[in-house]
């Protein structure tokens, strides 16, 4: 049974800041000050939507963007946000079953890649990859393991919420970033948050 956070959709945020405060709003916020002016974004997994309240605060126009999100009420919650004068487009599928073309300039992917299995995230990241333009920016955060004990506890306590709640597959980590190494892509600006188990990069092919 794939992931679908239907269940969670009206807890959420609630929950995620509760947990984190604002850690995992500040994980995606520093990811926007790097969208290029009209650029053409895809997101994917967006969740409730309110990064596009922060997107449309820093550019409130001129931009084109692909909002991919599979679960029907996230999108439902997402399409009453405030988009300013910007085209959003929301495609409630998976990002591997939406009928995409290529050539988008940034993809951010928000805590995306931690919902997977190994075998998954392959999958998902080469149907993400084909749609980045060449030189194209991709936005991504994900939770990481830096060695404090904490970490671990915490994120298995999360791991057992979401696949009891929200049937995701994934138990542990996938190693996001030996994907990011194995097609070419640079880091060219970092910064982790909450004790550095949440990391956000910007990286260019």
């Amino acid at each position: 049974m794939s992931a679908n956070f239907n269940n969670s959709a009206w807890f959420y945020d609630k929950l995620s800041r509760l947990v984190f405060g604002r850690a995992i709003i500040n994980a995606q916020v520093y990811l926007l000050q790097y969208i290029p002016e009209n650029a053409n974004i895809l997101i994917v997994g967006g969740g409730t939507g309110w990064l596009l309240d922060e997107i449309t605060k820093l550019q409130a126009s001129g931009l084109t963007i692909a909002y991919v999100e599979v679960s029907s009420k996230m999108t439902a919650l997402s399409k009453k946000r405030n988009i300013g004068h910007n085209r959003v487009t929301f495609i409630n599928e998976a990002i591997e079953d939406a009928d995409l073309h290529p050539g988008f300039d940034t993809v951010i992917t928000p805590f995306l890649f931690d919902n997977f299995t190994e075998q998954t995230l392959q999958k998902v990241f080469k149907s993400i990859n084909v749609l980045l333009k060449p030189g194209g920016l991709w936005l991504n955060c994900n939770f990481q393991l830096s060695g404090k004990w904490w970490q671990r506890f915490l994120l298995k306590s999360m791991f057992l919420f979401f696949r009891l709640i929200c049937s995701i597959e994934a138990s542990k980590l996938p190693d996001i970033e030996k994907q990011f190494e194995a097609l070419g892509y640079e880091i060219i600006a970092e910064r982790a948050f909450y004790g550095e188990f949440m990391i956000s990069r910007i990286y260019k092919q």
